[in-house]
């Protein structure tokens, strides 16, 4: 069964609260939490304070996704702000499974996630470390891009070397899913759909939500 996790980045931040208890009334098991910094990715979104005053009306699944240079500098404040799941990249970390450790020393779930550009084989050697690994399927940075076609065969790839080593390690896409191509995700392996602008931006988000659904589960 598939996890469908909204992202936030295309919400209306006028009326955030009111736009993710949307969402969560349609069944959406997680919230993925876009942070960025204007450094590793050209863009600036949200920090610490914006979760911590989402999570006292939010049941869902907090996953924070970290597009920051120096994550380890700010996993305290996401974690005491309530996040559930930490995910940061590849490329931005100089010791990466030094920053897994830390995360996972709060008690959460963590995430590795690799650019377009980034092959599965720099995170083998940590990825029983981990519980989620993120694909992007778009150059992240901005929300509303079209779907990377040629990531499908890297995820692929991950479905098939994390089953040869009977791992537990769920499969995160994020970037132009939308439910005419949710169902190309799922057959290669991906378990955890990120949409943002396919859900926030739909006129009828609970119906949008159960086609993303319908369209998933129709996959041998």
């Amino acid at each position: 069964m598939i996890k469908l996790a909204p992202s936030i980045l295309s919400a209306n931040f006028a009326k955030l609260l009111e736009d993710v208890k949307k969402v969560e009334n349609a069944g959406c098991e997680y919230l993925h939490i876009d942070v960025m910094d204007g450094h590793f990715v050209p863009n600036i979104t949200l920090g610490p304070s914006v979760v911590k005053s989402l999570r006292k009306d939010v049941n869902m699944v907090f996953d924070a996704h970290l597009m920051i240079e120096n994550p380890d500098q700010y996993i305290k404040e996401f974690v005491d702000a309530g996040c559930d799941i930490i995910v940061v990249h590849q490329e931005a970390c100089r010791h990466l499974h030094r920053t897994i450790q830390n995360i996972k020393s709060y008690g959460i779930k963590v995430g590795v996630s690799l650019n377009p550009a980034t092959p599965i084989e720099t995170i083998k050697h940590i990825i029983r470390d981990v519980d989620m690994v993120l694909i992007m399927t778009v150059n992240p940075g901005f929300g509303g891009q079209s779907f990377i076609e040629s990531m499908i065969p890297k995820i692929e790839e991950l479905k098939i070397f994390i089953d040869s080593e009977g791992l537990n390690v769920d499969i995160q896409v994020d970037g132009g899913i939308k439910p005419d191509n949710v169902d190309k995700v799922v057959r290669a392996g991906a378990n955890v759909i990120v949409a943002g602008s396919a859900i926030f931006n739909s006129e009828d988000i609970k119906s949008t939500v159960d086609l993303f659904r319908k369209n998933a589960c129709a996959v041998k």
